[in-house]
């Protein structure tokens, strides 16, 4: 093979990624704000985008088929050949259903065997710098009415974008559609922040500075208990990660003793009384509802995961279809944005869309590769290398139950997932 070419193909690959990456940001800014009459196709932007990546890596040699790609395409097409035969038989939503499995989660591996790490650190700092101005659009878009111009819902929808919250405020979505993609982002953003803490030479230190400061004030204002319960299960890996080296136990304290201030300081503010008012008011009445902290964690995760599997009883064997668990599946079958069946959970709608079989086994390969992935990001912490770790706190919970239904969810599971790909290699190669 020509190499001037091979590098002419990995450096599209590159760039293609990079496109992936500024979509998944601002298509939701693109379909609110700037491009409302093509709101429709941005929301599915990326999947040709992603074609494209996977034809090109398939080429060239960049797609690897290991265990993970080669068990999904064939559920995949199992579930696909089932729709027909079985469920919808809608040739729209099962294509919709179908490109999860087929299109999306292989681009995990092409990301993470095209992408080096300093093609991550890049786009980490992209995340960073992004997180001052996304903090400001929050505060405005908090502060503002819903018909305002900042909080514009999709296809420029005056009724606005703002999710319910507490006390008469919406939760703010950000560039993103929804409150959700802007979880994520921040839930992602954290991770480098807290890593370019320990690299601070990689980093200018104003914007370092100023990014946590964005990070701890978004929480209150996205009333967010997503975002929150995130944040802490990425603040117990960076503790982990700290005390494996004996010196980095003065910066865990002196660490803990700053953030504290800072959020003390924060919160004694004007600008984040309210916030913090309404975040209170949300933490508790829902947390009340559920049962306390712990009934969330039991009954909303840990719960809803094992009712969906041993409570599809009156599912059929080889499910409703693929897609049909979606929004946007309801929508081609029903002309109405709606799911037809409800499935609050990832897993219930999996085996909703699949049937036990099926649907247990895609959920077993995505439970399989977050445990794998957290193997290998534990054995490169013990090696000295804390990134992988970071992305793995976020990644463990998005791989295994993340709605991938969503489609700003899907992306930055796929997006996520690759870059930890990228940065377990050893030798540019993820076997």
């Amino acid at each position: 093979m020509d190499i001037k070419r091979d590098n002419s193909s990995y450096n599209m690959l590159k760039w293609g990624i990079w496109a992936y990456f500024l979509l998944l940001i601002f298509e939701g800014a693109l379909r609110k704000w700037f491009l409302p009459f093509l709101s429709g196709p941005l929301a599915i932007v990326r999947d040709p985008l992603a074609l494209w990546i996977l034809m090109v890596a398939l080429k060239r040699g960049y797609l690897k088929l290991n265990m993970y790609v080669v068990s999904t395409f064939f559920v995949g097409i199992i579930a696909l050949g089932t729709t027909f035969l079985l469920g919808h038989g809608n040739l729209g939503v099962s294509i919709y259903g179908a490109r999860i499995i087929l299109l999306q989660f292989p681009l995990i591996f092409v990301i993470g065997q095209v992408l080096d790490l300093k093609d991550v650190l890049a786009m980490g700092k992209v995340l960073v710098y992004l997180a001052i101005p996304m903090t400001v659009l929050m505060a405005l878009q908090f502060y503002s009415p819903q018909s305002a111009w900042v909080n514009r819902g999709i296809g420029g929808d005056l009724e606005g974008a703002g999710f319910s919250g507490a006390l008469g405020f919406y939760r703010p979505p950000g560039t993103f559609s929804f409150i959700s993609g802007l979880t994520q982002y921040y839930s992602l953003a954290a991770c480098f922040i807290i890593y370019f803490w320990f690299k601070q030479h990689l980093i200018n230190r104003v914007v370092l500075i100023l990014a946590t400061l964005g990070f701890v004030m978004a929480i209150p204002f996205s009333i967010s208990r997503t975002l929150l319960y995130q944040t802490v299960i990425t603040i117990f890996f960076m503790i982990f990660a700290a005390s494996q080296k004996a010196e980095n136990i003065p910066k865990i304290i002196f660490g803990s003793i700053g953030f504290v201030v800072i959020l003390l300081l924060l919160s004694s503010t004007s600008l984040l009384e309210t916030p913090l008012e309404a975040f209170t008011a949300r933490f508790e009445g829902a947390t009340k509802y559920e049962g306390g902290v712990g009934g969330t964690i039991v009954d909303r995760y840990i719960g809803g995961m094992i009712t969906s599997i041993f409570g599809s009883s009156d599912i059929p064997f080889f499910g409703y279809g693929i897609g049909i668990g979606t929004n946007a599946g309801g929508k081609i079958l029903t002309g109405e944005i709606t799911t037809l069946f409800y499935a609050e959970d990832e897993w219930s709608r999996i085996i909703g869309e699949s049937g036990l079989l099926l649907g247990f086994a895609f959920i077993l390969i995505r439970v399989v590769l977050s445990i794998d992935l957290t193997i290998k990001a534990y054995f490169k912490l013990k090696s000295g290398d804390q990134l992988p770790w970071l992305l793995i706190s976020v990644c463990i919970i998005l791989i295994a139950n993340g709605q991938w239904g969503q489609i700003t969810a899907l992306g930055f599971t796929i997006f996520t997932t690759g870059i930890l790909v990228a940065t377990l290699k050893k030798s540019d190669k993820l076997s």
